[in-house]
């Protein structure tokens, strides 16, 4: 059986800013190759994590051409907004920048019905011929896609090949498996509950942790693969630290990710508000986590 299109850890990479704001694509060149280097098999670009939503179109395009361009792994864009008709145009025109799949998020704000989040979806994914990842976040978007819409969805539209879960809903994740299948690759969308995720059928992880922990990632998503439920375990523990920095109230991710980067020596800048630049306190924290994991390695 081939393994999924996308591979099985993937890091939804932060947008590096230089000190005017702008995006600086010499560093996410340069982050992307390090990330690729640390073990990911794929990369999300423009997403949650990669502040899309404070990003232009015309940027989106750009960093998706420059980070396609500086790796040989998938690159998966993130195209949708709360605008179906912004999403489907950005969309149609993503697949010339030599991304190999999009990203589709549930429209946020707008709290659409199944209904509406089905046909959201289903414009996005036929303005298109690349394949493409749904994503499920309620935390940000303010509406759980039910199982049912992503099973319709993904039998409408052969080009729907993945799923994005960061609804914590496992029994929901296993339903949508059980009735997919090889038909979609599933995917936890939430560092700290990859364990569990593994164990209703997803393949990987798209991770913010990853940034700095991919190897610990890699290895877990192997073990569980391999059948070794106790290395699992003992990575996941391991992992706990990271999982818990990597966002909370008073440092809400990308802030964290972006935080650890500039600890390992990578100039991204400060996030864009609304969320705005971290402090001191968060860079330290940042370190001590790094720092932390790395020694851990021996």
């Amino acid at each position: 059986m081939a393994g999924p299109r996308f591979g099985y850890l993937l890091t939804a990479m932060v947008t590096p800013f230089d000190a005017d704001g702008a995006v600086s694509f010499d560093v996410a060149r340069d982050l992307a190759q390090y990330l690729v280097a640390q073990g990911n098999d794929a990369l999300v670009v423009g997403g949650s994590t990669g502040e899309g939503s404070s990003l232009s179109d015309a940027e989106k395009l750009d960093l998706f051409a420059a980070v396609a361009e500086a790796v040989t792994v998938p690159v998966v864009a993130g195209t949708s907004s709360s605008d179906t008709a912004r999403s489907v145009a950005l969309t149609s025109r993503t697949a010339a920048t030599g991304v190999a799949g999009v990203l589709v998020t549930t429209p946020a704000y707008a709290r659409p019905s199944q209904h509406g989040i089905a046909a959201h979806f289903g414009a996005v994914a036929s303005s298109t011929t690349l394949p493409v990842m749904l994503y499920d976040i309620p935390v940000r978007t303010g509406r759980k896609v039910a199982p049912a819409t992503t099973i319709d969805v993904v039998r409408r539209h052969p080009n729907v090949v993945a799923l994005k879960d960061a609804s914590a809903d496992l029994v929901g994740a296993a339903a949508v498996k059980a009735e997919l299948g090889e038909g979609l690759d599933l995917y936890s969308g939430d560092d700290a509950l990859l364990l569990a995720f593994l164990a209703v059928g997803a393949v990987g992880l798209v991770s913010v942790a990853a940034h700095w922990a991919a190897p610990e990632f890699a290895a877990l998503i192997r073990a569980v693969h391999a059948g070794d439920w106790p290395s699992a375990r003992r990575l996941n523990a391991r992992l706990a630290p990271s999982c818990s920095f990597e966002t909370s109230d008073m440092y809400p991710n990308p802030l964290p990710s972006k935080a650890a980067m500039r600890a390992l020596g990578f100039s991204v800048g400060q996030c864009r508000l609304p969320l705005g630049p971290g402090d001191e306190l968060l860079d330290q924290s940042a370190l001590d986590v790094v720092s932390a994991l790395a020694a851990s390695r021996g």
